[in-house]
């Protein structure tokens, strides 16, 4: 490799592995406050744990000659890996293993055991991702002719499918379906949408392994499907709801840049157009299915990269030219059906294998050590119940108080009420001099069974500002 061409893998490697702690604030700001440590935390430590996988197995069971299922033991502890263009190689690959498994942390937040986290992502890196990667790269799929420039299939599609079979697995969380589960931050969660879209130039234009004309055009399309999938997604969602809305706009940004993932180096500018669009309008379309059919995928990574891996993977096999790249191929647009089908082959392979081992794992570590925590946990937050730690100290907010105590419900429940002391309900009465949103997690916080909330605005003496007041009861013996 020339000196600028080892340059750009280089400053491409540091943008894919910064691509991860973007993902944790794009995830991070999407969960209630109260789990917003963990999904940082699951991100983060994926870093640690894959790139331990990777440089002991990970590598040579994808990359080292094997058979055109899988690599072989030849580069265990990267033996034999000594070139510096070598460990370049590694290096960058491994920036991917990483982000691939932190994808799936979306899917199963806000009820997932950490430890169970820990030992699923080592045991999915260490064996799912690795063949898949096999497969497409230097395998089979390689041989049938299949392309996939950078990890529709390897890092979408496969992360996509093992989310769903976590999620199969996991269940939905307390309330899906029934009541509104919010994001906390929008603000973080664009944040990190930002971090994603300038760390995806190097996931895709990085992916030439030259700073030539290949990485250019990588990097266009790449900027194009990106742009095009939040004006898709935004447009479609506006038109379904009348309003437009940022979280659409982040959506469809990343659904766009998964559709163009695995064609970035394989077509023009001009297809990246219909790769954004169709992946944002789509992709929002997508992600209401979860209610329909009651799988909880919390923060669409079923609908996102799934489908988005998807619709990319197979518009690659219509819009490829062999013209952009010498090492692609002709697609159905220009006159050749032949990729069509191998695409469609590599999509139907890779999704129904990472389900299918994805889902032995999950049932392998739920009856090991317990996916999913328990309803007090879930219900108190896993920041605090999983880490003893809290992501905002709400004391420290200045000019908010807020004061409560338990009562008697005769003390404020009619006696003829249904919620009258016969129903054996604890009563809690909150202050605030602020705003009653202040108190949403401390409302969640005191679910045992059925929560009932009622928002009254009561005035004070003359010489006193109005408060809100918060009164929340739940089933159970009074404390």
């Amino acid at each position: 490799m020339a000196a600028g061409d080892v340059a750009w893998v280089l400053i491409s490697s540091a943008l894919v592995l910064f691509m991860t702690p973007g993902l944790a604030l794009f995830y991070g700001g999407m969960v209630r406050s109260k789990n917003v440590l963990n999904m940082l935390l699951m991100n983060f430590f994926a870093i640690s744990i894959v790139t331990v996988v990777w440089t002991t197995i990970g590598y040579t069971l994808a990359f080292a000659d094997g058979s055109g299922f899988i690599g072989s033991f030849d580069n265990t502890f990267l033996a034999k890996v000594s070139s510096g263009e070598s460990l370049l190689f590694v290096m960058f690959q491994m920036t991917f293993a990483i982000i691939t498994p932190a994808l799936i942390s979306g899917a199963v937040a806000e009820r997932m055991k950490f430890s169970a986290w820990v030992l699923f992502t080592g045991l999915w890196a260490a064996i799912v991702y690795p063949i898949v990667a096999h497969w497409a790269w230097n395998g089979w799929l390689t041989d049938l002719g299949v392309l996939d420039f950078a990890g529709g299939l390897v890092v979408h599609i496969n992360a996509g499918a093992a989310a769903l079979a976590v999620i199969l697995v996991l269940k939905p969380r307390r309330g899906f379906g029934a009541e509104a589960i919010r994001p906390h931050s929008l603000p973080l969660t664009l944040l990190g949408t930002g971090i994603l879209w300038v760390g995806w130039f190097g996931f895709n234009a990085g992916s030439a392994f030259a700073a030539d004309g290949i990485a250019i055009n990588a990097i266009i399309t790449t900027q194009i499907g990106a742009a095009l999938g939040a004006l898709g997604w935004v447009l479609a969602e506006w038109h379904k709801t009348g309003a437009p809305t940022t979280l659409g706009a982040a959506s469809g940004a990343v659904a766009g840049l998964v559709a163009i993932t695995p064609a970035a180096g394989f077509v023009g500018p001009q297809a990246a157009f219909a790769f954004g669009l169709a992946a944002g309008v789509l992709c929002h379309l997508a992600v209401s299915l979860k209610f329909r059919f009651n799988y909880d995928d919390s923060l669409d990574v079923v609908g996102v990269h799934l489908v988005g891996g998807i619709v990319g993977s197979i518009l690659l096999g219509v819009f490829a030219q062999a013209s952009v790249n010498p090492a692609g191929a002709d697609g159905l647009f220009y006159g050749s059906a032949d990729l069509l089908w191998k695409q469609g082959v590599a999509v139907a392979a890779v999704a129904a294998f990472s389900l299918t081992a994805t889902w032995l794992i999950a049932k392998f570590v739920d009856v090991t050590v317990g996916l999913r925590v328990d309803d007090r946990e879930e219900i108190d937050g896993l920041d605090i119940t999983m880490h003893e730690e809290r992501a905002y100290n709400l004391s420290d907010v200045t000019n908010r108080t807020i004061e409560a105590n338990r009562q008697d419900p005769n003390s404020w429940v009619p006696a003829a009420s249904q919620l009258n002391n016969n129903h054996h309900r604890s009563v809690v009465e909150v202050h605030t001099r602020d705003s009653a949103g202040l108190l949403a997690d401390f409302v969640a916080a005191w679910d045992a069974g059925d929560i009932e909330v009622h928002l009254a605005k009561v005035n004070g003496s003359s010489k006193e500002k109005a408060v809100d007041v918060v009164r929340f009861s739940r089933n159970g013996r009074r404390a």
